[in-house]
């Protein structure tokens, strides 16, 4: 079968990667304005007819589903706000479509092509990386294993396996992206109703085993897709919070209250400047580190009732770059996600047709399964 992955920046690299090493796979298309830029962990595939990389304008949506045509699953790594056309195509086309998301009002956007996907016998799932994508999932069996689920708390965060300061962190993903979830109110569940949250509030100590240790947790926007809203009434309480190394967000809440990661131009010496851009310039040579060792943290509680009792649902994960590709361990963890999300809906495994986030699509076991045979390893506590 014939795979399509958009964007050849590093998660859609993984992604094509993860997608190579499956021998059902005859051809992945990796599509990019740049596709000359591929990681070098691609090397070995490069020339030949199992990898082909294209140049794409995603923005010539005509040109997107002729490229699309042909291919059983289409992955999208690109920027989230591309995802909902992306999806139309997908689904003019003929294709499974599934990708990074990490924008609610954008999947609910995407939602609105769910009778014409279902019609066509099409799989959309929007949000498939690591947060949101693998916590929903998580998420979703602790609820269904309970009785009553009473409280779903989410911990996710990527963090330099030697963190230095001042930030002690280092980019891992689009530093814009991580902004914005800087920036975003987040939605949760109190008392079973949606609450807006200040991102960076709520502070919370949170340990897990060396050598990570200890870590704070904070809130942010866009981890847990639609959750808050399909579960309202269900879950009395429902959070994602993000971890960092402790006296992170001491150094971040002012620096966004100072107005340094605002969107609005102001006037520097007769120039409008966006206060953001300036610091994403000033901050990127700082916080890249390509060659640095990074790690994933997550831990999912989900807690309520058993046959009358409390009960208690936790898994956790703590993954590592794996160095001998350098392909990292957000990469590992987002990028094969999306690459599991797509093959599984290849090949029948995702049986519910639609526009579905994967806490409605994914199955569980399955998913794990597929995680575990790459080495990112789930644990339940």
């Amino acid at each position: 079968m014939k795979m399509l992955v958009l964007g050849a920046g590093l998660q859609g690299c993984a992604t094509a990667f993860d997608l190579l090493q499956n021998p059902a796979v005859t051809q992945v298309t990796i599509a990019d304005l740049h596709p000359e830029q591929l990681a070098s962990f691609l090397d070995p595939y490069k020339g030949t007819d199992r990898l082909k990389a294209v140049k794409l304008d995603v923005k010539d949506l005509p040109a997107v589903t002729a490229l699309m045509r042909g291919h059983v699953s289409v992955m999208s790594a690109i920027p989230y706000y591309f995802n909902a056309p992306m999806a139309g195509c997908a689904v003019e086309a003929g294709c499974h479509f599934a990708d990074l998301g990490g924008n609610t009002e954008i999947v609910f956007e995407q939602k609105k092509l769910h009778a014409a996907a279902a019609a066509k016998g099409l799989s959309v799932i929007p949000d498939c990386g690591l947060a949101p994508g693998m916590v929903n999932i998580l998420a979703a069996e602790g609820i269904r294993r309970l009785d009553k689920a009473e409280k779903v708390k989410i911990y996710v965060g990527g963090l330099p396996r030697h963190p230095e300061p001042p930030l002690n962190y280092q980019i891992v993903y689009s530093l814009e992206g991580a902004l914005d979830y800087y920036t975003t109110t987040s939605w949760i569940l109190r008392g079973g109703k949606r609450t807006p949250v200040e991102a960076l509030s709520e502070l919370e100590p949170v340990v897990f085993p060396e050598p990570v240790g200890a870590l704070e947790a904070f809130h942010t926007a866009g981890g847990v897709s639609t959750m808050p809203f399909s579960y309202e009434g269900k879950v009395d309480v429902l959070e994602y919070k993000t971890l960092r190394y402790p006296g992170h967000v001491a150094i971040m809440k002012p620096i966004r209250e100072l107005g340094l990661l605002g969107n609005d131009p102001i006037d520097v010496k007769g120039v409008q400047v966006r206060p953001r851009d300036v610091f994403i310039a000033a901050a990127t040579p700082v916080l890249k580190k390509p060659k640095a060792e990074d790690l994933v943290a997550l831990r999912v509680e989900a807690s309520g009732l058993k046959d009358g009792k409390p009960a208690k649902v936790v898994w956790q994960l703590v993954d590592h770059k794996d160095t001998a590709r350098n392909i990292s361990a957000m990469m590992r963890t987002t990028g094969y996600s999306l690459a599991i999300t797509g093959l599984m809906q290849a090949d029948g495994r995702v049986t519910r047709k639609g526009v579905l986030t994967p806490d409605e699509a994914m199955p569980f076991q399955p998913y794990v399964d597929e995680l575990a045979k790459r080495g990112v390893m789930i644990r339940e506590l």
